[in-house]
């Protein structure tokens, strides 16, 4: 929390303020003086007295109407020597503010960031929570301006902080957190009481909820990728604001708005779906070098409403880690806030890879549960490969004869592709076989792809020379920035890119690549991919780095064993010979190709023609 400066004049008004209030307490007992009726001139004299103090008076101060309300609220507005109120349990310790009861300091105790400080998702000011409401003459009122007085108690095992603001007999504000002894929910209710009369009910009043997140792990920019606001409305509905720039929504129904840090997540679960409320996060991170504090710039607006001139409304906050299991235990899908993907991306994610490699992290280190979990998939994948490879080579075998018919009908595309369409019939050979069994594998590709970057199980673990897994593994700080690379070398990218380099020479050498007019050179185009691998992953997490040099490893391996102990070129090569000399009818698909191609050369002819 930012340091209060003393300032001289506020304190010598503070001091005239309370004499004053004294002074009208000792004139206002009964049995010493009768106690004149109010009067537009005594309350004027009043209203003169406090402005010729000359000192400056908190904002809500100088809103109230002083004619009803001067001597009621005043103690709102005095530090009565307020102390921090303090909480805690085995997962969380809390700092409370007695002024505008705001949470001065959330840590989570088992937890440290990337320098290896205590985690604190709010500290040193970082976070705004108020209550403002309007009087019936149109004064706007703040909690935050208001000085709370503060009682601890405990109810069996729970620790409750209240802290309440006395207006007078029966009338008050009132906060209330509560804790468990083992939890990362705090219980929140905010309560008024006997202050109908002052507020006008027409307006709601406005709980505003802001925070700066602070930044957990190395990169900063990779961090920022994963922190976002996330809400859930409407049912089962989960919707997210933009994670760059500045985003703004007003979503209804809402269930519970989280505020995502990649690991760690301050959430705000209302009892009752909120009808309305305004959420907005703004990027911190567009200049790294400007900023190395903030990732991201949360907001909550809700407004309350009043129930028979007050309001009354329960909330629990979620402060606590980012992973899979342990939201989803609350029954609350708050789950729904980590972007493990949509459809069958986080179908695969939530019911394969989750269970899976939280069974082999249980007992394993977790660079050998990656490691063990890719040999998992790429085995399970083994079929696919396989008829991946038969058609690459059934495609090799005829590239002899394909090179022929290009040069044959070099000057007739039309005649071309329909001589080239009927030798793969013939032949037995589907051009497109090849890429079934890619399109197949991109969903396993895809989900792992969403999985490790959010994968809590990774943070802090460390696994040869990368010492956390969920963030890169530098060699080398370069000690300047290279653009789109980064400050740093991290190995596993670059073995990875290697890999990927010797399995895209094996694949493009078993395919008739020819080049066509206006085309771009494919095998070009596909050894760019390792180049670019190397720059997106450098500031990725290790541990999918990891996952795609193994992966890539035993594909590689996979093709060897089926290349000289599984298929026999040869025989293969006899097949489609045999193939060839087999009477063969064009089916479905085949047939409707060269007749279109066929309808198409008789249109082109005939506009020649003309």
């Amino acid at each position: 929390m930012e340091e209060r400066r003393f300032d001289p004049y506020q304190f010598i008004g503070f001091v005239l303020i309370a004499m004053i209030l004294t002074w009208m307490l000792y004139v206002n007992q009964p049995e010493e003086v009768a106690i004149p009726p109010a009067t537009p001139e005594n309350t004027e004299a009043a209203v003169d007295a406090v402005e010729t103090l000359a000192v400056p008076l908190n904002d809500s101060l100088q809103k109230i109407n002083l004619q009803s309300t001067f001597g009621i609220f005043s103690n709102w507005m005095t530090d009565q020597g307020a102390v921090v109120q303090k909480i805690e349990n085995q997962d969380l310790y809390l700092e409370v503010n007695p002024k505008g009861g705001l949470l001065n300091l959330v840590r989570l105790k088992n937890y440290t960031d990337y320098l290896d400080q205590p985690l604190e998702l709010i500290k040193e000011g970082n976070n705004v929570f108020n209550i403002q409401f309007v009087t019936k003459d149109g004064r706007r009122l703040n909690t935050k301006d208001f000085y709370f007085t503060p009682r601890l108690s405990t109810d069996n095992r729970k620790q409750i902080l209240s802290l309440r603001a006395n207006i007078g007999t029966n009338q008050y504000l009132e906060f209330v957190y509560a804790i468990d002894a083992d939890d990362f929910l705090v219980d929140f209710s905010v309560q008024s009481s006997g202050i109908a009369s002052l507020l006008d009910s027409s307006e709601p009043a406005l709980l505003t909820w802001e925070t700066d997140a602070y930044r957990n792990s190395k990169s900063i920019d990779y961090e920022g990728r994963y922190t976002e606001l996330t809400y859930g409305y409407e049912g089962d509905k989960i919707d997210y604001l933009s994670l760059s720039g500045t985003d703004e929504e007003s979503p209804e129904e809402v269930r519970w708005v989280s505020f995502r840090q990649h690991f760690f997540s301050a959430i705000l679960i209302p009892e009752q779906p909120l009808a309305q409320v305004k959420v907005s996060s703004k990027s911190l991170t567009e200049d790294e070098s400007l900023n190395e504090v903030f990732t991201k710039k949360f907001g909550l607006e809700i407004p309350l409403v009043y129930d028979s001139g007050e309001f009354k409304s329960n909330f629990e906050y979620y402060f606590g880690i980012t992973d899979y299991k342990t939201l989803k235990s609350y029954d609350r899908d708050l789950e729904s806030s980590i972007p493990l993907g949509w459809g069958i991306f986080g179908w695969l994610n939530r019911f394969v890879f989750l269970p899976l490699f939280g069974f082999l992290s249980a007992f394993l280190p977790h660079g050998i549960a990656i490691i063990l979990m890719t040999v998992i998939v790429r085995l399970a994948m083994s079929p696919v490969t396989y008829k991946s490879y038969v058609s690459q080579i059934k495609m090799k075998v005829l590239r002899p004869e394909i090179e022929e018919l290009n040069k044959k009908y070099k000057d007739n595309a039309v005649k071309r592709q329909q001589e080239t369409m009927s030798l793969y019939n013939r032949a037995g050979a589907n051009p497109m076989a090849g890429c079934i069994p890619a399109l197949l594998q991109l969903p396993v590709f895809y989900a792992l792809f969403t999985f490790f970057p959010v994968a809590f199980e990774l943070r802090k673990k460390s696994f040869l020379w990368a010492d956390d897994l969920s963030s890169y593994d530098s060699v080398l700080d370069l000690g300047f920035s290279i653009p789109f690379y980064g400050d740093h070398v991290s190995l596993f990218p670059i073995l990875a890119s290697i890999a990927i380099f010797f399995y895209t020479q094996m694949t493009t050498g078993q395919q008739a690549m020819p080049q066509q007019p206006g085309m771009p050179n494919m095998k070009v185009v596909m050894y760019l991919m390792p180049l670019m691998m190397l720059f997106f992953f450098n500031n990725y997490a290790s541990g999918l780095s990891l996952y795609y040099f193994v992966s890539n490893l035993l594909t590689i391996f996979l093709m060897l064993v089926i290349k000289n102990y599984i298929i026999n070129d040869d025989k293969i090569h006899a097949k489609i010979e045999e193939n060839k000399k087999k009477p063969r009818k064009a089916g479905g698909f085949s047939a409707r190709l060269q007749k279109a191609m066929e309808e198409a050369e008789k249109q082109k002819k005939g506009r020649s023609r003309k």
